[in-house]
């Protein structure tokens, strides 16, 4: 009885266990065989837990170079292979043609018409004659004079046309956009994928040498059991990675094809924030914005063009005509040609409608120029925030790997920790690891959508 209570007090105290009766040297060399080798694996993870995800270093710089071409040749290929963009791109050559159409209709004009079937005449006082007759007729025209309406029309459709362009860079933009943070995404995963494996591999080990401990001491089988769920529970957030991963790697295919590119790490791709001056500065000669320009050129030309109409046109005008059939007839006119309206209640509200709509335009192109602005501002501060966070945690880190270092020591050789502190140890370090790859690239997200709100992310690709 009292060997009993003295084996349940030293359990809950977590006390060094004694030999036991009759294998003291057998026991004694078990354990500290199997716990020596998990404290030098310990040290050795713990030395290098920061390192595996360096901030900077001398061989990511290369490395960064190589993973930049190859996100700047995904980023070509998504561009190529998007049907919105090449859309876009037939929609901006429409556009330029509309704009040949419209000049054109200032130049001289020329038309020919003819025609085939019964005609018949009957003069007063006559006989009513009938025959079959062929009739062509050749006509000339030509616009002298239309108040600028013409040339207003061409600067309206050359505005539309500039405002496609800036469209199909835009959607451009955001195809890249969306291939740079589906290849971040890729980085994440695959770095959370190797964080997990690597937790996993310290708890096998963990696992294994426990399994030793209690093939000779029964009495510490819940320590065993506890290692496994905690295996379960890694290898269950490994496979929950893993599946991230793929479907990361099935969205990125739709955008740059089947054939992906090895895997490199991104989390160190871009550069540093950028100042949020000279983006807010950038803001204003963004795409979208010089297309909402556009558009409110557009609008006001046509307000112009509408108050042109309803003024005074000339222009020259020719006709030629003849008609063979029993007889053969022939006639020509030429003149100038001269339209003045005289009473259009409808030109008043067309052009005022039309000054209004330009005028919205602006407001329009104003109000969106003022929420790029605080998107921009926001943006920059989850940048910056991230960033910092990054560099907290790598501070953390190294107080992490002394944690849970001296708390595997403690338990092995003092008894003074329970395999529930050395777990709940390792757990933290690793989970501070997969913070830190979190920050790395929730810092590059944001950086590469500072660059294409302002202008383009493809600036500090380049």
């Amino acid at each position: 009885m009292d060997t009993l209570r003295h084996r349940s007090a030293r359990h809950r105290a977590r006390a060094p266990r004694p030999a036991l009766p009759g294998k003291p040297t057998a026991f004694a060399a078990i354990v500290i065989a199997a716990l020596a080798a998990v404290l030098v694996s310990s040290r050795a993870e713990a030395a290098s837990a920061c390192s595996d995800f360096p901030m900077t270093s001398a061989s990511e710089t290369s490395d960064a170079s190589s993973a930049r071409q190859q996100l700047i040749g995904m980023v070509a290929t998504a561009q190529k292979r998007s049907h919105a963009v090449g859309a876009a791109k037939l929609l901006a050559d429409a556009a330029a043609y509309d704009i040949e159409e419209v000049r054109a209709s200032s130049q001289p004009q020329l038309s020919v018409n003819t025609s085939l079937g019964p005609a018949g005449s009957k003069p007063e006082g006559g006989e009513h004659k009938s025959s079959l007759q062929w009739r062509a007729g050749l006509n000339f025209s030509w616009a002298l004079y239309d108040h600028g309406r013409v040339e207003h029309l061409t600067r309206w459709r050359t505005s539309l046309a500039d405002a496609a362009q800036q469209g199909q860079i835009s959607l451009s933009e955001q195809i890249a956009l969306q291939t740079v943070n589906l290849a971040l995404d890729r980085s994440r995963h695959r770095l959370h994928t190797q964080v997990w494996g690597q937790y996993a591999a310290k708890v096998c080990k963990l696992v294994d040498s426990l399994e030793q401990i209690v093939a000779a001491d029964k009495g510490r089988g819940s320590e065993l059991v506890q290692a496994r769920k905690t295996l379960q529970q890694v290898q269950l957030s490994q496979a929950q990675a893993r599946t991230q991963l793929a479907i990361t790697e099935t969205r990125l295919k739709r955008l740059v094809g089947d054939e992906l590119p090895e895997p490199v790490s991104l989390s160190a791709l871009l550069p540093g924030v950028p100042v949020l001056a000279d983006l807010q500065e950038r803001a204003a000669r963004s795409a979208d914005i010089v297309a909402l320009e556009a558009q409110a050129k557009a609008a006001a030309n046509l307000a112009e063009a509408t108050v042109a109409s309803q003024k005074f046109q000339a222009g020259v005008a020719v006709g030629l005509s003849t008609a063979v059939g029993k007889e053969r007839s022939g006639a020509w006119n030429a003149g100038v040609s001269l339209s003045m309206p005289l009473l259009n209640p409808g030109a008043d509200p067309a052009a005022q409608a039309a000054r209004l709509r330009a005028s919205a335009a602006t407001l329009q192109r104003d109000d969106a120029l003022a929420s790029l602005r605080s998107r921009l501002a926001e943006v920059h501060q989850q940048a910056e925030a991230a960033g910092l966070r990054a560099r907290d945690v790598v501070g953390v880190l190294r107080n992490s790997e002394r944690v849970r270092e001296d708390t595997l020591a403690q338990w092995q050789q003092l008894g003074r920790r329970s395999l529930f502190d050395v777990m709940s140890a390792e757990g933290d370090h690793f989970n501070l690891r997969l913070a830190y790859v979190d920050a790395l690239h929730d810092n590059q997200q944001s950086v590469a959508l500072l660059w294409s709100l302002a202008g383009g992310i493809s600036q500090p690709l380049n």
